[in-house]
């Protein structure tokens, strides 16, 4: 099910919990006049918007639309144009179906027709000054399947008033962008964010931009494709500092990867190829994912995109290159909320179906010592199976890989080492038993407590006073390269955000990562 069809305006639709669509990009009192704000780069002109002292350029091409001949291929650049390109709002977005119904309500899905959404959005003060400012580019998650730089949560302008030029990036998805195929380059949506990120590099100073002092942001699975980029020998080509929020640090073995695609291929009679999946339209593509995922489980292991080892863009297995000394010259800002697995596992019941056995079978199959349960249950007497499952989940997914990450670059041998710091974000939403789930911390980073993406996940009344922490913190680290808090070294110091507005825990609930095993 691919859901509604955008209607037919240029900003197209977000929808969400209620159902209704708004447009996207299309906010009252934001100047479309003379005065609009005017910018060029080397394709060309761009005319944009501005809004209390923010201006803004939208769905600018980085690359040309991955169509037709460019279908299944890297990227190439954009095509010049000619005379002035209205900048004024978001553009297409990347073929994708909506979040199945348990999600939807908090996760919600912007749809824009078009074929030209390999593009970026920027953000800068309107007043620039002569010194060039820092530059922060955001790449959004969704399981490499579903997101958009025009949700609401992802406004930069919370980043611009701070005096940095914040750009968004939009890239393929689903099997457009990471389809295993023998005669087609692998994990084809990192390429479009690395083609992005060389576009910033040269660009970038046409909108008050510093070319030398550029931090990468992802969340989720913007945060696994940058962690990517950061296993890659000429990262430092592409940025100079990187925060990596709520990501997998890993990539799976090409067999493994590819499964996806398999299942995909044989549910609509194709080849697994370039000319089979290049003979089904991209919303095909998208109806036969959805439609595969629709019967898996969250914690059933079954088909899913993802990274996939193998080719230019992940040559190796992200984490091992990172433990081996990759990347180590950029500074890095990490971590992860402390109940990630909740968002997935609460709104769809699963975590209510986790049985004692369940949980015992689960951990004998992970090979999990049973002193980390003990562990868990010590520390969570009320907790049930499920929520004990999904805690060890998320330990082995995030918490143990990015203590193992931030380690081996706190080695007192490693001269070369580039500081690392970080946190963990503990504020427990009042919504639907979602705690301290996944994406929790977006509207607090970004300083949006009140858009409509932040109070479905976290309500009307997260505390402002842990917004104003975690958002000075991030500007800190893209403006100085230095959040506030501890670097870490072999004391563990992790900076948890909770209501107070932060604090620092050295190695906390270490006995629970003691142990697990790091495959």
């Amino acid at each position: 099910m691919t859901g509604p069809t955008s209607p037919p305006h240029s900003a197209g639709a977000v929808r969400g919990a209620s159902g209704r669509s708004r447009p996207a990009g299309t906010e009252s009192g934001i100047s479309r006049d003379a005065d609009a704000p005017h910018a060029a780069v080397s394709s060309g002109a761009v005319r944009g918007v501005s809004e209390d002292g923010i201006d803004r350029f939208l769905a600018i091409p980085y690359a040309a639309p991955p169509v037709g001949e460019r279908r299944f291929r890297p990227p190439a650049p954009p095509g010049a144009w000619d005379g002035e390109r209205d900048a004024s709002a978001f553009g297409a977005t990347a073929p994708q179906a909506p979040y199945p119904p348990a999600l939807a309500g908090y996760l919600p899905t912007v749809e824009v027709a078009g074929d030209d959404f390999l593009t970026v959005n920027v953000w800068t003060p309107a007043d620039r000054g002569a010194e060039p400012l820092a530059v922060l580019v955001f790449v959004h998650g969704g399981a490499l399947t579903r997101g958009s730089a025009a949700l609401t949560a992802y406004d930069g302008a919370s980043f611009a008033r701070h005096g940095i030029v914040f750009v968004s990036v939009q890239y393929r998805l689903g099997q457009e962008g990471f389809a295993v195929l023998d005669d087609v380059p692998q994990n084809l949506g990192v390429l479009d964010q690395e083609a992005a990120l060389r576009w910033v590099r040269r660009e970038v100073a046409a909108f008050g931009g510093d070319p030398a002092r550029i931090t990468v942001m992802g969340h989720s699975a913007g945060a696994n494709t940058l962690t990517a980029l950061l296993a890659l020998p000429h990262a430092a080509e592409l940025f100079d500092r990187a925060i990596l929020q709520s990501g997998p640090l890993v990539a799976h073995k090409r067999d493994k990867a590819a499964r996806m695609t398999r299942e995909i291929a044989k549910r609509l009679g194709v080849e697994p190829t370039r000319a089979g999946f290049d003979s089904v339209a991209p919303s095909e593509l998208v109806q036969a994912h959805a439609l595969i995922s629709a019967g898996a489980s969250p914690l059933g292991g079954g088909p899913s995109v993802a990274l996939a080892v193998g080719g230019d863009a992940v040559p190796l297995n992200p984490l091992d290159a990172l433990l081996a000394g990759a990347g180590r010259g950029i500074p890095v800002l990490i971590g992860s909320t402390s109940e990630e697995y909740r968002l997935w596992l609460v709104p769809s019941g699963a975590v209510n179906r986790v049985t004692r056995l369940t949980l015992a079978l689960a951990r004998l199959a992970a090979r999990v010592p049973a002193r980390v349960v003990r562990a868990h249950r010590r520390r969570r007497s009320a907790a049930s199976p499920g929520e004990i499952l999904g805690q060890v989940v998320t330990d082995m997914l995030l918490r143990a890989p990015i203590t193992r990450f931030a380690d081996s670059r706190a080695d007192a041998a490693v001269a070369d080492a580039s500081p690392t710091w970080v946190y963990e974000f503990r504020w427990r939403s009042p919504v639907g038993g979602l705690g301290a789930a996944h994406g929790m911390e977006l509207g607090f980073v970004f300083d949006g407590l009140g858009t409509a993406d932040a109070i479905a996940l976290g309500g009307p009344d997260g505390p402002q006073a842990l917004a104003d922490a975690m958002h000075r913190a991030w500007v800190a680290f893209v403006v100085d390269g230095n959040p506030g808090w501890e670097a870490w070294s072999r004391r563990r110091p992790v900076q948890a955000f909770d209501a107070d507005g932060g604090h620092i825990d050295y190695a906390p609930r270490q006995d629970e990562l003691d142990g697990l095993p790091t495959r």
